[in-house]
């Protein structure tokens, strides 16, 4: 890790290799698939296609390009981006190595939510998104009245309060599968585990504006968010309103979590072990934490979801899977290193 001290030149700089690094990855993702495209024939494509022009094209590939791949990669880097951010804020504010977007139990709640549109109202737009958001809003809702206290938000509170609740909540996904038809079963299989496959050009949009959105007002507080770390009543003495930023935090990284959720299904280890890396990597200073691991989660998960929708010839794996074969052998590398 770079001992160097943080400058806003070293942050410009580190953000710029890292935004280079996505690029890149999002065009190779895009020329990456089961139907082949050369690689000069795409990258023409792809970079004349902006100004209209796709005689470098076949309709069919145009097609495949624009319609189907690039928006898929900009909605894969969308979420990853998203549940990496989060998952630093939720890190930091409960001290705890192992809390991930989904710990205060807003997957429970859009699970819920999601399954129970799938089952009874799958015929209906934009339905599954909006109960899954719906079901998370309602849990972080939930989490913060019971978590809440006199003094403000105790940490301990909070996290015991998602995890009961996020038991409850799998309890009852438990029932709906097992009442649900065999025809929901793969739907409802593939949205437990991640699925990008269905996204519209609706969706990127809307999902993109508060991903983008929250991921500003998390980052706005990144130089409090140190401070609070070091210590809250050191920060209180700053003249820091501790508990109003707290909230703010929590807020905001709760509704980018639930917006990822909604539109893509529940998708582990991406908020969990980006933060690691990225902090390993770069140190604990949030001022650079927080865009790197944007960055680097929206690389990580426009990885694993060409991997996953390329793999196996002819069949699409839910992109849950390969986060989790990644993520999980990795995670027991750090427990083991830091045990040592």
């Amino acid at each position: 890790m770079d001992k160097s001290p943080l400058t806003p030149l070293k942050v410009i700089k580190i953000t710029f290799v890292l935004a280079v690094i996505l690029v890149v990855v999002m065009v190779g993702a895009t020329l990456v698939g089961s139907t082949r495209i050369g690689l000069v024939q795409g990258l023409k494509g792809l970079f004349y296609g902006w100004h209209g022009d796709n005689s470098f094209l076949k309709p069919s590939e145009k097609t495949i390009l624009f319609s189907i791949r690039l928006p898929r990669v900009l909605f894969a880097g969308l979420v990853g981006a998203a549940l990496s951010s989060a998952g630093v804020v939720f890190q930091a504010l409960l001290r705890n190595p192992l809390a991930d977007p989904y710990i205060l139990g807003i997957s429970g709640g859009a699970a819920v939510g999601a399954i129970v549109s799938i089952v009874a109202l799958s015929s209906l737009p934009f339905c599954v998104p909006f109960l899954a958001f719906l079901g998370a809003i309602f849990t972080v809702i939930l989490v913060f009245l019971i978590g809440g206290t006199r003094k403000g938000l105790d940490s301990n509170t909070l996290l015991l309060a998602g995890v009961i609740i996020n038991a409850f909540f799998s309890a009852i996904i438990m029932f709906l599968v097992s009442i649900s038809g065999s025809a929901d079963l793969h739907t409802i299989t593939f949205w437990l585990m991640g699925d990008l496959s269905m996204v519209s050009p609706g969706e990127i949009i809307l999902g993109g504006i508060f991903l983008v959105v929250g991921f500003f007002i998390v980052y706005a507080q990144a130089r409090t968010l140190n401070m609070i770390v070091t210590g809250e009543e050191t920060a209180l003495q700053l003249g820091i309103n501790v508990e109003r930023t707290k909230i703010i935090l929590f807020l905001a990284s709760s509704v980018m979590t639930a917006v990822a959720v909604a539109f893509s299904g529940i998708i582990g280890f991406v908020g969990l072990i980006i933060p690691h890396i990225m902090r390993m990597a770069l140190g604990s200073d949030h001022r650079l934490l927080l865009p790197a691991a944007f960055l680097f989660g929206a690389s990580f998960l426009i990885i694993a979801d060409t991997i996953a929708r390329t793999i196996v010839p002819y069949t699409e794996l839910p992109v849950g899977v390969i986060t989790a074969i990644c993520g999980a052998p990795y995670f027991i590398y750090l427990l083991r290193r830091r045990a040592v």
